[in-house]
């Protein structure tokens, strides 16, 4: 199963989310793969403690290798190079590399947009993949969408959030006719909520009201989220009995059941 998270408004707590179901599914014995695909390597330092420095052990060697091929036509580089072990069980990761954005162009041009997948259906030993992506539609966001058979859309309650998720709907659209015809927007996860305050209550009803997929399961905002990224460690590891682990808990079931 491989999931993406995207959505392209910044701030919504993708790599947060990414990275807390791939430790949940992790801690439950499935060995779980999260690719980090944002140049801004958040994912990466989520669960490594440290962004990779060196290029050559990050996916950006990946991608390198897609625009070189060797003296025989084959790609150089593949996926298994780059995976890297992280301090919790189960739990891998494909770490981000600034050097992506400037591969965007030349990937682009030569149209590398299906590597990704090519590769990945290759790939063999994992249970779960999550991929964490940038906030825009770009090379990277694109590959990843075409590669899953799933995309959760994280929501923060917000009004210009709301406005974007019109958009960002009718892209998934386009992407699943155009190029991943098993794509399933799997729903949406109201994120940094808020029960007692109106405006959050109000924007989760209305979207509801029309039809969109919202999840049942809600994520609270708390102080939590922050100190779990201070110490590199996914909630169910820092503070597995808080509020906000447990209702991490409840998402991975709702997407799982």
């Amino acid at each position: 199963m491989r999931r993406v998270i995207f959505n392209q408004k910044g701030g919504v707590g993708k790599s947060t989310i990414t990275c807390n179901l791939a430790a949940i599914s992790a801690m439950e014995g499935k060995r779980t793969l999260v690719i980090d695909l944002d140049i801004q390597g958040n994912a990466s330092q989520y669960l490594l403690g440290q962004k990779v420095k060196d290029s050559d052990k990050t996916i950006a060697h990946f991608f390198k290798g897609c625009l070189s091929l060797t003296l025989f036509g084959g790609q150089s580089g593949g996926l298994e190079d780059v995976i890297h072990e992280t301090p919790f069980p189960n739990l891998f990761i494909l770490p981000s590399h600034p050097d992506l954005e400037a591969l965007q162009g030349r990937l682009e041009s030569r149209y590398k947009i299906f590597k990704l997948k090519e590769e990945l259906d290759k790939l063999e030993g994992f249970d779960e993949i999550y991929i964490d992506t940038p906030p825009v539609l770009n090379f990277y966001s694109q590959s990843a969408l075409i590669c899953a058979n799933k995309c959760l859309i994280p929501f923060d309650c917000d009004t210009f959030a709301r406005e974007a998720l019109y958009t960002l709907m009718q892209t998934l659209s386009e992407v699943k006719a155009d190029h991943n015809a098993n794509l399933e927007i799997e729903g949406i996860i109201v994120n940094q909520f808020q029960s007692q305050a109106r405006l959050p209550r109000q924007l989760v009803e209305e979207l509801i009201a029309e039809g969109l997929p919202v999840l049942n399961s809600k994520i609270s905002s708390s102080v939590k989220v922050r100190e779990s990224h201070s110490e590199s460690q996914p909630l169910v590891h820092y503070a597995p009995n808080h509020k906000l682990t447990n209702e991490f808990r409840e998402l991975h079931i709702e997407i799982h059941s």
